[in-house]
């Protein structure tokens, strides 16, 4: 067992002089194993110190970049693809509520017109920007009320949202373009997506039906019927709710 050491103790005898000595040896060992490392991280340091400096330098070089990219060049972008969008969203909401020339109104609103960006325009000039995505979506959306179901689909793909109810309205929207395409399992997929992407009044209801309608159609009632019947519980004074017994009634008569 080691014995504590006082300042001036001496060995009572031969056996605790031999302990002493050993422990003295052991204690240098450990300063000088403590020494040769300090020494040999030293001597790295010194011969790596241009590669340090270096790498600190990039570091401090990548924060500074990236905090100036950020201040001068991203928020700039930001602000003018947002002002941008101001032109061709007015033609889309017009296209939308006209009864006539809906799609020279969305031609104009994906092209853009009088040195006007359109929303095709803001996705590659602006890209990166939540504009340009919300520029998709508006795109995709475009296409899709022209029949023109492959485009409408390439720009809601690239959508991305964490607005519950636009990222359920892009996933709909994908939806009825593969619906419109002869291709109902892809349709009822992406149907599913949206009315699971969010819980509301609004988007759940209407892709549950569509959701319903389409497995009816592909001969999966069960399916169907577990659709219609949660409008009927869940969201009964929705419009979809509307007729929903009666496609219940379908459901169950071909199941």
């Amino acid at each position: 067992m080691a014995t504590y050491k006082k300042r001036g103790f001496k060995p009572k005898n031969k056996a605790e002089a031999q302990e002493f000595d050993e422990q003295e040896s052991t204690t240098a060992e450990v300063f000088s194993t403590l020494d040769e490392g300090a020494s040999r991280s030293e001597e790295w340091v010194s011969k790596n110190q241009n590669y340090i400096l270096g790498t600190i330098g990039v570091i401090a070089v990548a924060v500074l970049g990236y905090l100036a990219y950020n201040q001068f060049v991203l928020k700039p972008k930001e602000a003018n693809a947002a002002n941008e969008m101001y032109y061709p969203q007015q033609y889309f909401d017009q296209a939308l509520a006209s009864t006539t020339a809906k799609d020279s109104l969305f031609t104009l609103a994906l092209e853009g017109g009088e040195g006007k960006y359109g929303f095709l325009d803001i996705i590659e000039e602006y890209s990166g920007t939540k504009a340009a995505n919300l520029a998709n979506y508006s795109a995709g959306m475009a296409y899709l009320n022209m029949n023109k179901y492959q485009e409408a689909i390439d720009y809601l793909e690239d959508f991305k949202s964490d607005d519950q109810i636009l990222s359920a309205l892009s996933l709909g929207g994908l939806g009825d373009a593969f619906m419109q395409l002869g291709q109902p399992e892809d349709a009822l997929g992406y149907y599913e997506k949206a009315f699971a992407d969010s819980n509301n009044e609004f988007t759940t209801p209407k892709f549950l039906y569509k959701a319903g309608v389409t497995a009816l159609e592909m001969g999966n009632n069960e399916k169907a019927l577990d659709h219609f019947q949660r409008i009927k519980d869940e969201f009964p004074n929705s419009e979809a709710a509307k007729s929903i017994d009666a496609f219940i009634g379908m459901a169950k008569s071909g199941a």
